[in-house]
């Protein structure tokens, strides 16, 4: 799968996530800076990967995440992870 197509998967998960009432509003925000951070125009893909990794990382540590969103956020977080190793 090519690079773009698996951030734009990611990105309807994030979507996903950012649709789910169950998860606090404030987290939902910071999902959603995350997700704009991955979309964002930057011509350094490993840097605009980065920064969304980095977004999402801190959302996975918050307390009041629930542990099924947590579970996709890992999953996302790990797939950004292989995006930005072949881009090595």
């Amino acid at each position: 799968m090519a690079q773009q197509d698996k951030l734009v998967q990611l990105s309807q998960m994030l979507d996903s996530l950012t649709e789910d009432t169950s998860i606090p509003k404030n987290i939902r925000l910071k999902i959603t800076t995350a997700k704009a951070k991955m979309l964002e125009n930057i011509d350094d893909s490993a840097l605009k990967i980065s920064n969304s990794a980095y977004a999402l990382e801190d959302v996975s540590h918050d307390i009041n995440l629930p542990m099924h969103a947590r579970s996709i956020i890992w999953t996302i977080l790990s797939e950004l992870e292989q995006i930005k190793e072949k881009l090595r």
